[in-house]
């Protein structure tokens, strides 16, 4: 529920009338501080060394379950999406106008990617962590494109999603790699089994993969060029995403495969020089910016660099087994984990003093800011303890976490493994620079944005304090880093420690190590004299740094990773354009040549390349002499399609040969596929009819044999392909048929008599969902091309397609008045046959067809315009509530803790009926019905009803 709370809430947002009366931020905070409160009730389990597991099955036979696990690491980040949640909800409140367009879409979007982060933190299958990981892509998309007509909105919002996307896939490919070494997607048993990797050949590409998204999350350089552009989101979203929580999934990633790579020296270098390097880099960058925004992009850049690299010391803890390693790694661990808290805390503080300094003033320029600290008395004080404790200063927080940082990359070197790399003695020099180059951004971002000289003719507003609601926040935030430095144990006792448990679960087996010791004073050691020489010359570089042309200004048009990824884009949309161009020449018949060519190569490649193929012509049943006139006259109705003078005779000879299919189904006792063919049939003669009706006079061109004999090939290559497949699936299959387990258990396991409908509500209920979906999405792709507004010249059809455009009507009296006898008959047979499908022939599918046949029938006897008149209903959102029904009665499985769609049936005596069998598959059923009703006639009323040629 914690992460189905936030995606329901977002569901009946949409019901939520949009008034002036009040914000509705204030129905969206409730969520994440309720959430909040109850997670802080569990850390004393937590604490305890108890982990809290949440098991449903969902897909068993492939290792893929819904299981869920709230551990000492998952604790601390559902805390900082909770909880930032709550504050940057309250922020928005005051931050955005309740009239602001496009208010309930924010909060959707933002309430989305709440669930989306709660799921990846919380979930112990890789499967299902990566299903929410790309979630948290596509709602972080929609966020950063919040304001989507600015076109920096668009274009930070697409290179978040390609960059994300991309990682996130490669993740996925090592994810199957570690299937495949361990046989299992849950983290907590590919950990259980991580000693027997340690010489596999996969394990490497595994550890590549997975970093790529981690990396690219986390936007760890060279993959962080995504993160400054995503400062065109509204503040409150970079607040959240780009501060405390999007960004740090793939630090979480890291810490919790670290017990399965840990000691690997190719993740111990590629985490901890990746992070350094990110470090340095990001804080070099954001010294050049003149957006307070983009500094703040930098700076959380640098930061998550710092993190990163800290997970990667921490690693290490791999390689050794005693006492005092083991206490080291610890501590480098600890001072990511912290750090990561303190980050959170201080950078987003930070940026809602942006906001608010955006919000008063009209501008992020640090060119046109300067001496609002007299005017902006308590967003000073916010904005310089903010800044202090990201700069590493006491008495905030970040001092802690930054000796700590400092503690690490100097005891790196004691270790013999580790210091036989010469380079390695450059940690502590570029952990020194970075540090250096953060004190300078800190110091610029407080002096350059509230000392010097007030500039009003700069600004587009004139400054004032914010309001408290805007301040609250920001106060809460800022107070936590006193709060954790005078009280430090909060933090490490009842988070630190149970994170370190839940990380290095086998690696630290002496209780010390697990004891995390927080204070500020450690004596003169060289971590304090390392700070003072930080803050020496820091200092004297942040007075000095307009001189140095190289600190003073962004290099405009230079940046050379940026220029890659505009280039590289480019260049792959110009040749998919030219490849696209290529083939996309607007003829069917050279569309269909492509595919039936490619079906028959791959096809009878397969079939020669595979040994043991053999045809199945043996044990056949003699056809007999209607079987054979049927045959034949399907045979002559399908050979006089291509000669047809007219498309109507085209369609009626198409239809004579699908019914004479009918006719066999008839013959071979199979009547739920025989009343599916005919009653498919008959609605799509009637849909050929509307869409032909369009089209101008069928012409017979005489062409050449040249012109012809490509097609003749592919007709027969294909014909011949099917009927090879046939008889080798037929004669090949090493399995027995299937057909003898569903014959033997369709009663037994699913309360069932009718075997068709069983296998499509039950044993193959996958393949049913997922075709009413599919069907679903064509039908609204169909409605939205209809009812696309062209141009005037592309509209208006030529004349004799004009004259062709009759409406599909019929005066026939006779017909009108015996179709409202036939409609009824139609619709209660339609109805038996729903009812009657469990255990007769019939179902769901065939109900919702037939139910479409009556109104096709109404609508050529009547009209289109009537049929709406007598029914009035919304087609698609009928499809909508017959998915929605299908959906939700195939995870109602999920309360009794059965796999996702599995069904139940029993007996029941009611009054009057006496005693009935009833079972869940017919509420399934039902959402087929409707679904399949929604479709078919969205289709047919669409395409018929459509007037723009009729005038």
């Amino acid at each position: 529920m914690v992460i189905l709370l936030p995606l329901i809430w977002s569901a009946l947002l949409l019901g939520v009338r949009h008034t002036s009366r009040f914000h509705l931020g204030w129905i969206i905070l409730p969520v994440p501080a309720a959430l909040f409160l109850y997670v802080l009730t569990k850390i004393p389990a937590i604490r305890a060394g108890e982990s809290l597991i949440d098991q449903v099955a969902w897909m068993p036979s492939f290792g893929v379950n819904l299981n869920f696990i709230l551990d000492g690491l998952s604790l601390i980040f559902v805390l900082l999406i909770t909880g930032m949640g709550a504050l940057v909800v309250l922020y928005s409140i005051f931050y955005l106008n309740k009239q602001t367009e496009g208010l309930r879409r924010f909060y959707l979007y933002l309430l989305i990617f709440m669930g989306a982060m709660l799921g990846v933190v919380l979930s112990d299958n890789l499967i299902v962590l990566y299903g929410f990981w790309e979630l948290t892509s596509i709602s972080s998309f929609l966020l950063i494109a919040f304001w989507y007509g600015r076109e920096r909105s668009g274009y930070g919002a697409v290179k978040s999603m390609l960059i994300t996307v991309f990682g996130g896939l490669a993740m996925f490919a090592g994810f199957n790699l570690l299937y495949v070494m361990t046989g299992t997607y849950s983290v907590r048993e590919i950990i259980a089994l991580s000693g027997t990797l340690t010489d596999h050949a996969l394990l490497l590409p595994a550890i590549l993969l997975i970093l790529l998204g981690a990396f690219t999350k986390s936007a760890q350089f060279p993959f962080h060029i995504w993160l400054p552009d995503a400062m065109e989101a509204p503040t409150p979203v970079s607040a959240y995403l780009h501060s405390a929580t999007m960004v740090k999934a793939g630090i979480y990633l890291v810490a919790r495969l670290t017990p399965v790579f840990a000691g690997q020296s190719v993740w111990f270098w590629l985490v901890s020089v990746t992070g350094l390097l990110t470090l340095i880099y990001g804080s070099f960058k954001a010294i050049r910016q003149t957006d307070l925004k983009a500094l703040l992009a930098y700076s959380t850049i640098s930061q998550l660099g710092l993190i990163m690299s800290l997970l990667g010391l921490g690693s290490a803890a791999g390689f050794y087994s005693g006492t005092q390693e083991a206490m080291f790694y610890t501590l480098a661990t600890s001072a990511a984990l912290f750090h990561l808290i303190n980050h959170a805390v201080f950078k987003g503080s930070l940026f809602m003093v942006v906001g608010i300094i955006d919000h008063e003033t009209g501008t992020r320029d640090l060119r046109k800011l300067g001496g609002l600290m007299t005017l902006m008395p308590v967003t000073f004080s916010i904005a310089l303890m903010g800044a202090f404790s990201m700069a590493g200063l006491p008495p905030f927080s970040g001092f802690l976490s930054k000796e700590m940082f400092f503690t690490a990359v100097l005891n790196i070197q004691e270790f013999d493994l580790l210091s036989s790399a010469y380079w390695i003695q450059l940690f502590p020099v570029i952990a020194w620079i970075a540090s250096v180059f953060t004190f300078v951004y800190s110091m610029i971002l407080v002096f350059k944005t509230f000392g010097g000289k007030l500039q009003r003719a700069k600004l587009d507003k004139a400054p004032h304090e914010a309001p408290v609601g805007l301040l609250l926040p920001p106060v809460i935030l800022i107070s936590l880093t006193l709060v954790f430095a005078f009280w430090p144990e909060l933090v490490s006792i009842n988070l630190v420690e149970p994170a370190l448990a839940s990380i290095h679960t086998g690696r630290l087996t002496p209780v010390e190590a697990l004891e995390v010791s927080i204070h500020f004073w450690h004596g003169w050691t060289p971590e304090l004299f390392m700070t003072m020489g930080v803050v020496a010359a820091g200092w004297l570089l942040f007075k000095g740094y307009t001189r140095l042309r190289v600190l003073d200004r962004e290099a405009r048009g230079r940046n050379t990773l940026n220029r890659i990824y505009d280039g590289s884009l480019k260049l792959l949309e110009g040749g998919s354009r030219r490849f696209t161009n290529a083939y996309m020449t607007g003829s069917n018949r050279h569309y269909l040549l492509y595919i039936f060519s490619f079906f028959i190569v791959a096809l009878m490649a397969a079939l020669l390349r595979e040994p043991g193929i053999r045809l199945g012509m043996d044990h056949y049943a003699k056809l007999s002499f209607y079987e054979l006139a049927v045959i034949a006259v399907m045979l002559l109705s399908a050979f006089a399609v291509p000669f047809a003078k007219s498309r109507v005779n085209a369609i009626l000879f198409t239809g004579g040969t699908g019914y004479m299919v009918t006719l066999l189904f008839v013959l071979f006792r199979a009547p739920d596929l025989a009343l599916t063919q005919m009653i498919i049939e008959t609605v799509s003669v009637i849909l050929f009819l509307l869409c032909f009706r369009y089209l101008p006079k069928l012409k017979q061109q005489k062409e050449k044999l040249p012109f012809k004999l490509p097609n003749l090939i592919i007709a027969v290559g294909v014909g011949v392909t099917v009927t090879l497949v046939a008889l080798a699936a037929m004669g090949s299959s090493p399995f027995k048929p299937i057909s003898e387990f569903f014959l033997k258990e369709s009663y037994n396991l699913a309360g069932g008599k009718n075997v068709v409908n069983v296998i499509l509500v039950d044993f193959r209920g996958f393949d049913t969902l997922f075709e009413i979906m599919v069907l679903g999405i064509a039908s609204l792709a169909i409605y939205g091309l209809i009812q696309l507004r062209m141009d005037e010249d592309l509209t208006r059809p030529k004349p004799e397609q004009r004259r062709l455009a009759v409406p599909l009507r019929s005066n026939d009296v006779i017909l009108q008045t015996m179709s409202k006898g036939i409609i009824i008959i139609i619709l209660i047979f339609s109805l038996y046959l729903f009812l009657a499908g469990h255990n007769h022939p019939g179902g769901g599918f065939i109900g919702a067809l037939m139910t479409s046949a009556a109104l096709v029938l109404l609508s050529i006897a009547f009209g289109m315009d009537q049929i709406r008149q007598a029914f009035p209903v919304n087609y698609r959102l009928l499809t909508a509530t017959g998915l929605l029904l299908a959906i939700l009665t195939a995870s109602g499985s999920f309360l009794f803790g059965a796999p996702f769609l599995s069904h139940t049936f029993g007996h029941f005596h009611l009054p009057l009926l006496g005693d009935v069998e009833l079972a869940t598959a017919v509420l399934f059923d039902l959402g087929v019905y409707l679904a399949v009703v929604g479709v078919a006639m969205n289709i047919i009323l669409t395409i018929g009803g459509d007037k723009r040629w009729n005038s």
